[in-house]
């Protein structure tokens, strides 16, 4: 049976790219020269923390990152932003998770948005991804294209991979 896996997953060798070039470009910006700020990625919880001295060193370090995010192919949908916290010493401090995988809500409404379109396929949660089988071929780019149209609407980005025939 043909199939293929949703997924909603973001490359983090991506994001530590776009944060290196991030903090080469805050080190050289004037506004910044003398100011204390931080900017670091754990790739293993998937998220990202800066801190600066002001809130507008906080704003901008947030906005270089995601220029730089945008870049590099990375979809803004795919980040949790936290509110900016005072941590202490006079600095304040932004996190950011990177979403990686389909949460049970956003599966079920997927899975719902198929079998509302009566396209003939069977679809299946699988931890943080949906499978898709059908008898076709043509039902799955069918399911494609349904959810490429309705990405908006679930405001998270999807990709498709595994297609076996």
């Amino acid at each position: 049976m043909p199939s293929f896996d949703i997924v909603s997953e973001v490359n983090i060798q991506e994001v530590d790219n776009a944060i290196n070039q991030a903090q080469k470009e805050i080190s050289s910006r004037y506004d910044f020269k003398g100011k204390k700020y931080d900017l670091s990625l754990d790739k293993q919880k998937a998220e990202m923390k800066f801190s600066a001295d002001s809130e507008s060193h906080v704003n901008a370090i947030a906005d270089i990152i995601n220029s730089k995010l945008l870049k590099r192919g990375i979809d803004l949908g795919s980040l949790d932003i936290d509110k900016i916290k005072p941590v202490g010493g006079m600095m304040l401090s932004q996190s950011i998770r990177i979403k990686q995988g389909l949460e049970t809500e956003v599966a079920k409404k997927i899975t719902r948005t198929i079998k509302d379109s009566k396209i003939k396929v069977d679809t299946q949660i699988q931890d943080k991804q949906i499978r898709v089988t059908g008898k076709k071929i043509d039902d799955l780019q069918s399911v494609i294209s349904l959810l490429k149209e309705k990405q908006q609407e679930l405001k998270i980005p999807l990709q498709f991979v595994n297609m076996k025939s």
